[in-house]
Parts: C-alpha cells; structure tokens; sequence
C-alpha cells in the first residue's frame, strides 16, 4: 500500500521537476491509501493557487485511491507520533494512517526524511 502526502500531489498537479518520482504509486489506485486530511491540504492549496474548477478536478482523481477518514483510534496514534516524530498535526495523521495500513509514504516533505517506509525527494 502506499500513501502519497500532500506535497507529492501537488508537485504531480502542478507537473513540478519532482512530480515523476510519485508517478508510480500514483498510476496504481488498487493500492493507494488518501488520508482525507490530504484532500483538504490539496484542494486548499489548488483553490487558493487556481481555480475551484480545478481544486475539485483534484479532489477527484485523488478519490480514485481509497480515502481514509480520522478517527478516533486515528486521532490518538497521530497524537502519539505527533511528540514521537516532532510532527506536524497533519504529517503525523497520515503518518499514523500509513503505520495502520503498513502503506509507504511517498513525499517531498523533510518532517518525514528520517521515518521508517517513507521515500523522500528533497523538493527542487
């Protein structure tokens, strides 16, 4: 399984230097894990960068992965890796998502860099 964070979709939208390297998780939504946190991130960015038209456009081809709401049990292991990791709230919900679901996360974000199943691209 794999979980591509909010940076990676949006350097794969944005068609950014970086974005091949997220190419294959992403061709493969069988096993694409969406923390419904990343929804939010993305179309927040792409709305406030783009358009609604576009934001949605996102949101909808991110949904072809499965989209994984927070919930409790959720919430208190992100909370847990939050202090663990020194992350972020919404690194360490899709860090406690990825740990659920024995997913990979792919990302350009340097808060995950020295995390255990995480391939980091340095943004360029």
């Amino acid at each position: 399984m794999n979980i591509v964070d909010s940076s990676g979709w949006l350097a794969y939208f944005a068609d950014e230097i970086n974005a091949k390297h997220f190419m294959t998780p992403l061709s493969n939504p069988v096993s694409l894990i969406v923390p419904a946190i990343t929804l939010y991130e993305v179309f927040k960015v792409v709305l406030r960068e783009a358009s609604e038209n576009e934001a949605l456009q996102a949101v909808v081809a991110m949904q072809k992965g499965k989209v994984i709401d927070l919930n409790a049990s959720r919430a208190l292991t992100a909370a847990r890796l939050s202090l663990e990791h020194q992350l972020p709230m919404a690194d360490s919900i899709i860090h406690a998502t990825a740990r659920e679901f024995n997913a990979t996360i792919w990302t350009q974000d340097v808060d995950f860099k020295d995390i255990n199943k995480v391939k980091y691209f340095p943004k360029k």
